[in-house]
């Protein structure tokens, strides 16, 4: 087949694909049957397979974009070894049915899916094989080798890749993307979205996809696709959802029950809850696709299974008992694979996710901060927080710790090239197919557990103690609060998006909490010379009087809560609204006079945000912290006009 009977618009793609083959001094498109002991490749035999053999293919295009699906899949880790393997034991029968029916077609970029699954499933049926009661073939590989079609008629797209049909994390710049990214959830596909219905999903996720993580977006796309598949093999048609009747949801609620019995609550709400923000969603927006109905007479709240309380999730909050923690932390450098031991150090150090650690780059991950008070330079270790999306957060660490990490920063320098570590991150793994990303969550946790394990440190029940990562993190909060180290404070160096997560974990132990109470005394109407440390009396018929005595009686009476930039006199019986924004926009927030350097430190450090914001193309983050930076100067502006605020106070003091 020569490549000048590829269509023109196709010519410089099919191009692309020799280019990509003729890597490693064109093994991969010279040999049709391919070694998997190289070292260049999987480096051992699996499940008996020593070669994947293209030779029976007839059709030097079709073998080729083949050859091309399979090793870019393993260059860039989008299949597992064995799973490739699998693929390659298909290939007898998938060479025989190519050379069949396929022999002169010139790419299968213009095979119609459809037709080919089918032609491809009669062929398995005419061979032996056998159909599974859900009409597939009762061999995974075989069902799994035609998403070979996907893949190629998507390369050859070249469209936006938020309007294909399958969307690679990696061609979209601007996501929140972990570091330790799942490979099943590196791509969106769509094919199996009704057509009728593909473009009114798509539409939806380009309105969900810069504001939610892409593995969270996966996930949403796997109870989309779950609730059409049970529409569809019920008998409904194209146009159902805009018909829908609480008959109809009442259905998809007693199947989802029935076929998730063994799910957890939180999944089976979530099969349900994602299914209503999308209709709603479609609804609100207007689609022509949306249903009819008014939402809230379809799916009803009782529907949804009842999830925990967050009050009952704070019980919960994981922290690491003080003994187990002091054996783990002596017993760390004992572990069995040492390049996890700074990550542990760091871990414990700063109370960041595991992959916030694993995701710091070495090339920038450590800097030097003058200090104008000590007169020295203090080390701080600065990096990317996705999840709530700072684009740097500097936090100190201790000088120490600060030495480990230049010590790992020059190890990883001398290792890394731009072929094993092109995104420079700091524990980077430097060969086999997980070539190029960080160190594993799992592998580390792991590791951990055998320490436990060998050094056996037992829990109060007298069993080896259960660890997670992220308890690490609830009990870092746990120790800068009983330091005495303030709320807001903790929330930044957490990189929380917000207060009330902070408070979440902030609890102190009970013999903390007794030396905190002993320590206090009842509020007077008094204040404290800083000069003297003798107690000052306010004239309460002064302005500055009245404020104080507003201002204490908010604190005191009002369930007040210091917050950044001032006081939350929430009752405590109410939920905070204002998780999801700032304090500033809340009716429940007091600020005063005092508060002001606050605001004038976070507005020098927002422009900053900003800047990096700028500096590493994030738009989005940019623009969120310009609106951030307005409402800090606006009621800065404020404060000092009226020299305190708190917008429900009086109401409240008067009731």
């Amino acid at each position: 087949m020569k490549i000048q009977d590829i269509k023109s618009n196709q010519q410089s793609k099919y191009e692309e694909i020799i280019e990509y083959l003729s890597q490693d001094n064109g093994y991969w498109l010279k040999n049709d049957k391919w070694d998997l002991t190289k070292d260049f490749f999987v480096g051992k035999v699996i499940r008996s397979y020593k070669n994947i053999n293209f030779s029976n293919i007839n059709n030097e295009a079709l073998k080729n974009e083949l050859k091309f699906y399979i090793i870019y899949s393993f260059k860039e880790n989008l299949l597992k070894n064995s799973y490739i393997v699998c693929l390659a034991s298909t290939l007898k029968h998938f060479s025989d049915f190519l050379n069949s029916y396929y022999l002169r077609c010139i790419t299968f970029n213009i095979i119609n899916g459809d037709d080919f699954k089918f032609k491809f499933k009669n062929y398995l049926m005419n061979v032996g094989f056998k159909i599974s009661d859900k009409g597939k073939i009762n061999a995974t590989e075989m069902n799994n080798i035609l998403y070979v079609i996907d893949f190629i008629q998507n390369y050859y797209d070249d469209r936006e890749e938020t309007e294909k049909d399958i969307w690679y994390s990696k061609n979209i710049k601007g996501l929140k993307i972990r570091a330790t990214q799942n490979r099943k959830s590196s791509s969106l596909n769509f094919n199996e979205i009704p057509e009728y219905y593909k473009e009114t999903v798509k539409r939806y996720f380009r309105h969900i996809i810069w504001k939610k993580s892409f593995d969270h977006c996966f996930n949403i796309l796997v109870y989309l696709r779950y609730f059409f598949k049970f529409y569809y093999s019920l008998g409904y048609k194209d146009g159902f959802i805009e018909s829908l009747t609480r008959t109809d949801i009442e259905k998809y609620v007693s199947f989802l029950y029935q076929d998730k019995a063994n799910a957890s609550t939180h999944e089976k709400h979530r099969y349900l809850s994602q299914i209503r923000i999308f209709l709603e969603y479609i609804q609100l927006a207007q689609f022509e696709t949306a249903p009819q109905k008014e939402i809230n007479y379809l799916v009803f709240k009782d529907d949804m299974p009842k999830i925990e309380k967050f009050a009952d999730s704070l019980n919960r909050t994981k922290f690491i008992p003080e003994p187990i923690l002091k054996q783990i932390d002596n017993n760390i450098m004992h572990l069995d694979r040492p390049q996890f031991i700074p990550i542990y150090i760091l871990l414990r150090e700063t109370g960041w996710r595991g992959t916030d650690i694993l995701n710091l780059r070495f090339n920038n991950c450590l800097e030097q901060i003058w200090n104008n008070k000590e007169q020295t330079y203090n080390y701080y270790l600065c990096g990317e927080i996705t999840k709530t999306g700072i684009a740097q957060l500097k936090i100190p660490i201790r000088d120490k710790v600060a030495e480990m990490v230049q010590k790992a920063n020059d190890k990883a320098k001398e290792l890394s090239t731009d072929e094993n570590n092109p995104k420079k991150y700091l524990f980077n793994t430097y060969e086999g197919k997980l070539k190029g990303i960080p160190l594993s969550k799992q592998s580390l946790l792991l590791t951990i557990q055998r320490l436990i394990k060998q050094k056996n440190i037992l829990d109060v029940n007298g069993e080896l103690y259960h660890f997670r990562l992220h308890s690490l993190r609830h009990t870092r909060a746990k120790e800068y609060v009983e330091q005495g180290m303030g709320i807001s404070i903790i929330q930044q160096i957490l990189g929380h998006q917000s207060l009330q997560m902070t408070v979440h974990y902030a609890t102190v132990t009970e013999n903390v909490l007794y030396e905190k109470w002993k320590n206090t005394e009842d509020l007077e109407l008094f204040k404290v010379d800083t000069k003297t440390n003798e107690l000052e009396k306010i004239d309460l018929n002064s302005d500055a009087g009245e404020n104080l005595i507003r201002y204490e009686y908010v604190k005191k009476n009002l369930d007040a809560v210091r917050v950044p930039f001032g006081v939350c006199f929430k009752p405590s019986k109410l939920p905070c609204k204002q998780q999801m924004n700032h304090c500033l926009t809340c009716a429940s927030f007091c600020t005063t006079v005092e508060n002001i350097p606050e605001y004038e430190e976070e507005i020098e450090k927002v422009k900053s945000q900003i800047e990096v914001s700028n500096r590493c193309g994030r738009e989005l983050w940019a623009e969120k912290n310009k609106t951030y930076l307005k409402l800090l100067e606006d009621t800065l502006i404020r404060v000092k006009e009226q020299k305190i605020i708190h917008k429900n106070g009086k109401s409240r003091e008067e009731a």
